[in-house]
């Protein structure tokens, strides 16, 4: 019997990786990569980005701008993303000069929620039963097959909480519909969660595979509030978010760092709740904690070098800092790092608005708990008033 193996081609430190989007994402893999020796070359809409202000390369362009898209891929050596809801046909225009990681298939898919659930139920990973919305009549069917509560979302371009309405009682339907303005939609069926959890992993293009574990989400107002890890769940359903995650990944083909976020349901049932195509929040706690961040993992990836280690020096956690902690002036970044274990990531953002993700704080401690309440004491800290000399 012959057995075929994959090579990986190797982009070599040295070479200039370019990044679709210009956000927190990008900034921390810039920082990663020119550790590893790589420049990195971002294009986006914007100016004085989080991801321009430490890459040093910038193109300020829209993505269907396809002249300044080819431009752009002909200066760099492989294209990735921090950012996934980048038009199919600018991908492909850069794809006609350098390997572009994750495929353009795999962003088309991710970046749609309809699309995303039906390659999952296609696929046969477990997730909460949905229904595709387009008109109001099919609003009220989906109700009478998955009940109520239900969830509400827009197909494409969601995050963090947006476009989503949960409906209660059948007299929100119409007004749930309404809210729509035309847009295709899901419905998903209400799931009653023990908790949220995710799996952030990389896979290169030999499908080596590399994961740091189950990671524990709290969320605030469908914003991610507090990560820690390791969760605090079974050993066999650890074991089984995982194999979902590297599964997924193996389906895709997946080139990158990927992110599975899940529901685990009060009876121990994982469900696919979103794939994040990229970097994910919940995985920023391995930027100070393991040996290789998500970030670094990333770039190592999309290079063809091997993977790096997963290992965590000590269980940890995370507190996103919204631009709500400005509302009352500068924060006492003093007093929030007086404890010695907490450090400070901000993003480089000049204007702090309310739900805007400014930065976050990480701890490590003896166990993911206390590392949790050490991020957030500190982030109350940011409120204490200050004196005359800007202390705490």
């Amino acid at each position: 019997m012959v057995l075929f193996r994959i090579v990986t081609k190797v982009i070599p430190p040295n070479s200039t990786i370019g990044i679709f989007g210009s956000g927190q994402l990008g900034r921390m893999f810039a920082i990663e990569a020119a550790k590893l020796g790589y420049r990195v070359h971002t294009l986006s809409p914007g100016r004085d980005t989080s991801t321009g202000q430490v890459c040093g390369l910038e193109t300020a362009a829209a993505y269907d701008d396809l002249f300044e898209v080819r431009t752009f891929a002909q200066s760099v050596d492989v294209v990735t993303f921090e950012f996934e809801n980048v038009p199919s046909a600018t991908i492909d225009a850069a794809a006609e000069f350098v390997s572009v990681h994750p495929r353009g298939a795999v962003l088309h898919t991710t970046q749609n929620r309809l699309r995303e659930k039906t390659f999952l139920a296609e696929n046969g990973f477990p997730l909460a039963g949905f229904r595709r919305i387009r008109t109001i009549e099919d609003l009220f069917k989906g109700v009478e097959d998955l009940g109520l509560p239900a969830v509400l979302k827009t197909a494409g371009f969601g995050y963090d909480g947006k476009g989503q309405t949960r409906i209660n009682a059948h007299s929100e339907i119409e007004e749930a519909f309404d809210r729509l303005e035309g847009r295709e939609a899901v419905l998903e069926q209400f799931i009653s969660f023990e908790r949220e959890v995710s799996v952030v992993c990389a896979r290169r293009a030999d499908g080596a595979f590399a994961h740091y574990g189950v990671i524990e989400n709290e969320h605030v107002d469908h914003i991610l509030d507090v990560s820690m890890s390791h969760a605090d769940v079974p050993p066999n359903v650890a074991a089984e978010a995982v194999e979902i995650a590297r599964s997924v990944a193996e389906t895709f083909g997946y080139v990158g760092t990927l992110c599975i976020e899940f529901f685990l349901a009060a009876n121990g049932r994982l469900l696919v709740n979103e794939i994040a195509p990229r970097p994910h929040n919940s995985g920023h706690l391995t930027f100070d904690a393991c040996v290789a961040s998500q970030f670094e993992q990333q770039v190592r990836a999309v290079c063809g070098l091997p993977l790096g280690s997963t290992e965590f020096y000590r269980p940890a956690a995370m507190a996103n800092l919204l631009g709500d902690v400005w509302e009352g002036g500068e924060p006492n970044w003093t007093a929030a790092l007086e404890e010695p274990s907490v450090k400070l990531h901000l993003y480089g953002k000049a204007e702090p608005r309310r739900g805007r993700k400014m930065g976050h704080l990480t701890a490590m401690a003896d166990t993911p708990a206390e590392a949790a309440r050490i991020v957030r004491k500190a982030r109350e800290r940011l409120t204490k008033p200050l004196t005359t000399d800007g202390q705490g």
